[in-house]
């Protein structure tokens, strides 16, 4: 008989992998490490070096081994599982595919981010995140007014778990739960197209995997079909995507986003449920033909069905521009048979070559400095001037535009009744472009290119005022619009970005220009409309859309696969809405519900109906942000005032997030030996400061 003695009691441990549950004769003092030790049978051949101890009641991993039960608050009454920490979870990527991986379910989300991108060869991870799936109803609501299901909320940890059960399926070669990694690391296998995508509930055996039919590649291709996907998703992988209809929508879709600080298993996330892999960050650092093909495809997939989702508005010169590219796009894949490598024959025709002109060219600018179209004197700053027409617009009036003649200079735009008070007379207007927002407001068909100017007041206080300017012609158009995008950044025309600037706006307006003269040499094919516009341009094209389109590809027919992947992006990234990442919200001591408009340099109060911007905030100007997770209210501390609010379409955390996201982006080099700073992120998103 085992002597028992007064401080011991018995725990209750499920080894998951066994399905067998065990009692060991504990006391409070001993360490969670050698608990682990006790579990392990040393007859046994199986490799338990994955394993930790769950706690399924406090939805808490116990991974401090170092720890002693007492410390964790591990009582008699306690029931533990010992687990493995890599488990299968189904990934859908950016282009609707779904990937199933083997992710470490006990490190916090963002490091399980980092590590899944490194396996699918997607350079800087820190611009992604996991989120969950969304589904209509999730876009009805405010966050916290879901229906409960089994007594938890969307986001809040189910009650109920399938990690437990051993991964047998057949797919994996009948294996019992082992963690030895293939060849391909962490990916089970490649891209599939699912057609069954229903997801499996809590309790019930996996048996085969949820996904089916294969597109028909091996394992061995992973990062070339990552880098090509097919031209469209099963329709019911289609019929699930959630297309919102106002902007309260829009800024309810923003409630799936897990918290990076914790762990995938945490926040509710169990063996072979599915998540979404998206780009959270809208700010895409050192984006490389060279090295991104798996990112920018990824990424060009993500724009795209954001277009197609009406996620933003577009005009219809806009769409049919996004289409046209779309359908050079899938024509290129086509022709290649999927081919990605040697496709683009002016980012890298010549191999090696290539790379040491591009080395050299870099070298040499660095040395002599950019070249300009102006007139070359250095000593001199560029000066812009033309006559432009102006418009202050104020309410209950009809007061159209005023033509001035402009001249920009130091950051600021003079206006003056005409080109001789320029030279002796003061400005009847001066306006400081300094940290002011540029939006374009551009129809081609009526011959309009004007561009909307957010200017903060002086001092800081108050709200924006807003200014329109209306250009002639293109040109004169691409000129100031590049101007004042610059000096928004505090950047004047003789930053070296600014012809470049020039030349990607003027050819953004070419490429939405129809082509009537030229689809006449092209051999129609049939397109299926659905794939290239929304319903929305669907509905208002009727029966031309297929017209339409070839006339505005024949602008991109000499485009290759990756030249129409980067003007696509770079589309999206011109339109006026990108970028700002909406929440619904309210103001402390207000009880209407507002717009929060959170961007890469900046939040903003909007209203609700129009999103018109009602006032700004620059983060350079923010001293502090905090949160009471009490009552889940954050205050923002800027230089001359405290704004307070609480989110109401999603987690506070998620706001916070975001925000700490986006200034921790500002601190990325292109320095080679530049390493991935986690401890740092978590210190801004994770509400230590």
């Amino acid at each position: 008989m085992i002597h028992v003695g007064e401080n011991t009691w018995n725990l209750r441990i499920f080894i998951t992998d066994l399905k067998v549950e065990k009692q060991l004769r504990v006391r409070g003092d001993q360490h969670i490490g050698g608990i682990m030790l006790q579990l392990v049978d040393p007859e046994n051949p199986k490799d338990w070096s994955d394993h930790a101890l769950w706690w399924p009641e406090k939805n808490i991993w116990l991974t401090r081994t170092r720890s002693t039960l007492d410390q964790v608050g591990v009582q008699a009454d306690c029931l533990l599982h010992f687990t493995p920490m890599h488990k299968t979870l189904t990934v859908q990527l950016p282009d609707l595919r779904f990937l199933e991986c083997r992710v470490d379910y006990s490190i916090k989300t963002f490091a399980a981010v980092v590590n899944l991108c490194k396996d699918l060869d997607i350079r800087h991870p820190e611009e992604l995140s996991l989120c969950k799936p969304l589904e209509a109803e999730h876009l009805k609501k405010n966050y916290g007014k879901y229906p409960q299901k089994n007594g938890s909320g969307y986001l809040q940890p189910a009650p109920d778990t399938n990690s437990f059960i051993p991964n047998n399926s057949a797919y994996k070669g009948g294996s019992s739960g082992s963690l030895d990694r293939t060849q391909n690391g962490n990916l089970l296998c490649a891209p599939v197209s699912p057609y069954n995508t229903t997801p499996r509930k809590g309790g019930t055996a996996p048996g085969t995997p949820v996904m089916s039919s294969p597109t028909g590649t091996c394992l061995g291709d992973m990062q070339e079909n990552l880098a090509a996907s097919p031209r469209c998703p099963s329709p019911d992988v289609r019929s699930r995507l959630v297309r919102p209809k106002s902007l309260i929508e829009k800024a309810r879709m923003n409630v799936g986003w897990l918290d990076s600080s914790l762990s995938i298993m945490e926040q509710g996330i169990r063996e072979f449920d599915t998540l979404c892999l998206r780009f959270k960050y809208y700010t895409f650092f050192d984006l490389n033909p060279k090295y991104d093909l798996v990112r920018i495809n990824q990424l060009y997939e993500q724009a795209k069905w954001s277009i197609l989702n009406e996620e933003f508005d577009c005009s219809e010169e806009e769409s049919l521009m996004f289409a046209a590219l779309q359908l050079q796009i899938n024509w290129l894949n086509e022709a290649q048979c999927y081919q990605v490598r040697g496709l683009d024959s002016t980012y890298n025709e010549n191999g090696t070559d290539d790379d040491i002109d591009s080395a050299l060219n870099e070298l040499q600018i660095t040395l002599e400095g950019p070249k300009s179209s102006h007139d070359g004197n250095i000593t001199k700053i560029p000066e812009l001037s033309d006559h432009l027409r102006f418009l202050k617009p104020r309410k209950f009036t009809m007061k159209g535009y005023k033509r001035y003649f402009f001249a920009y200079r130091d950051l600021h735009l003079h206006l003056y009744k005409n080109a001789e008070d320029s030279r002796r007379g003061a400005p009847v207007i001066t306006i400081n472009l300094r940290g002011c927002e540029v939006t374009p407001d551009v129809n081609l068909s009526q011959q309009k290119f004007s561009i909307r100017l957010e200017v903060p007041p002086e001092g800081g206080n108050g709200p924006n005022t807003e200014v329109w300017i209306r250009c002639d012609t293109e040109d004169q158009y691409a000129k100031w619009m590049a101007a004042c995008r610059l000096a928004a950044k505090g950047r004047s025309l003789a930053d070296s970005s600014y012809d470049a600037e020039v030349s990607n706006i003027i050819t953004l307006l070419k490429l939405q220009k129809p082509n009537q003269k030229a689809t006449e040499t092209i051999k129609p094919k049939n397109i299926d409309t659905q794939d290239y516009l929304s319903p929305k341009m669907l509905k208002k094209l009727s029966g031309k859309a297929a017209t339409k389109i070839l006339e505005t590809h024949a602008n991109v027919t000499k485009l290759t696969l990756m030249e129409a992947k980067m003007n696509y992006i770079q589309a999206w990234q011109s339109l006026p809405d990108f970028g700002v990442s909406l929440f619904v919200i309210k103001f402390d001591g207000h009880k209407k519900e507002e717009l929060l408009g959170v961007a890469h340099n900046r939040i903003m109060r909007m209203d609700l109906n129009t999103g018109d911007h009602i006032k700004t905030w620059r983060y350079n100007t923010m001293k502090a942000w905090n949160v009471n997770w009490g009552i889940k209210c954050m205050m923002i501390q800027f230089h001359d005032e405290n704004v307070v609010f609480s989110c109401l379409s999603a987690d506070c955390k998620v706001v916070h997030e975001f925000i700490g996201g986006y200034i921790f982006m500002t601190m990325r080099s292109k320095e080679n030996n530049q390493t991935l700073n986690e401890e740092m992120f978590h210190k801004l998103t994770g509400g230590w400061v």
